[in-house]
């Protein structure tokens, strides 16, 4: 019989751990699947192969440049999604395709693990698919600043009590003057040595989160332990939120104490 198959949809992914994740977690749980990478340059054609009878595709991630465009393909949406405005994890059942936002819940996860969270004053940059699903999470306990280039696109979370601000080396210094916890959810620092954080502006009481997992200690996460603050990479985030689709998909709410070492293992 065939295994089903789960995967990564998005583009230039080839650098995922996604795959190491979810397949170890098949293994442990001893689900008879298979994780794979789905670098496509047509998500409306890749679904229409999804729905037929024969695909053997149970559920998804979604990542760049696809969580908000896979919304138009959609049969049912979760809450979060309709409340977000993008999708990172579809679930596969009879051609229908339901919605899933799990990357808010994996960043919360991934900060209580090292510190409170509730009413801290939370300085966070970027709006993007995954910046939004953040905020919306955080904001339900905290008092959450998103700072983005293009105001428009987080307009929308001032529906959630999330106050938006042009993000500028001006209003960076502001902010962190009065932040407990910093988060980057832009894309800077991926594969590069930048930051959007100027080092003097980091305190030695403050928490850096970069959800950037590649490298592994950002240039923001440098600047911060040179400065003495709490750092969180993008590597718990990203567990947690596989962590959390696996669970969609299979019902199952794994043990995560060693996926983290595995994931390490393959880093190294």
């Amino acid at each position: 019989m065939d295994k089903d198959i789960c995967g990564l949809v998005g583009r230039s992914i080839q650098h995922s751990l996604s795959p190491v994740i979810h397949n170890s977690l098949f293994t442990q749980h001893e689900i008879d699947a298979e994780y794979r990478l789905f670098d496509v340059d047509d998500l409306s054609t890749f679904l229409k192969g999804v729905r037929e009878d024969d695909s053997r595709i149970r559920g998804l991630n979604i990542t760049k440049p696809y969580k908000i465009e896979v919304l138009e393909h959609l049969d049912e949406i979760g809450r979060e999604v309709k409340m977000i405005g993008s999708s990172n994890t579809v679930s596969i059942t009879h051609g229908m395709i339901e919605g899933f936002n799990t990357d808010g819940v994996g960043a919360k996860r991934a900060l209580a693990r090292f510190t409170g969270i509730e009413n801290k004053r939370i300085l966070q940059l970027g709006a993007g698919g995954a910046g939004k699903a953040v905020a919306y999470e955080l904001a339900k306990t905290s008092d959450v600043t998103v700072l983005n280039r293009t105001l428009e696109n987080a307009r929308s979370l001032e529906k959630f009590g999330v106050e938006v601000k042009q993000l500028s080396r001006e209003m960076l210094k502001k902010g962190s003057e009065t932040t407990d916890i910093l988060i980057n959810t832009t894309s800077v620092g991926m594969d590069e040595n930048k930051s959007l954080v100027d080092p003097e502006f980091l305190r030695d009481d403050m928490t850096v989160f970069d959800i950037v997992y590649s490298p592994l200690e950002t240039r923001l996460l440098k600047d911060a332990k040179k400065a003495g603050c709490q750092t969180i990479d993008g590597i718990l985030m990203l567990i947690y939120q596989g962590v959390q689709a696996f669970q969609i998909w299979t019902g199952i709410d794994p043990d995560t104490s060693r996926i983290r070492e595995i994931v390490m293992e393959e880093v190294s």
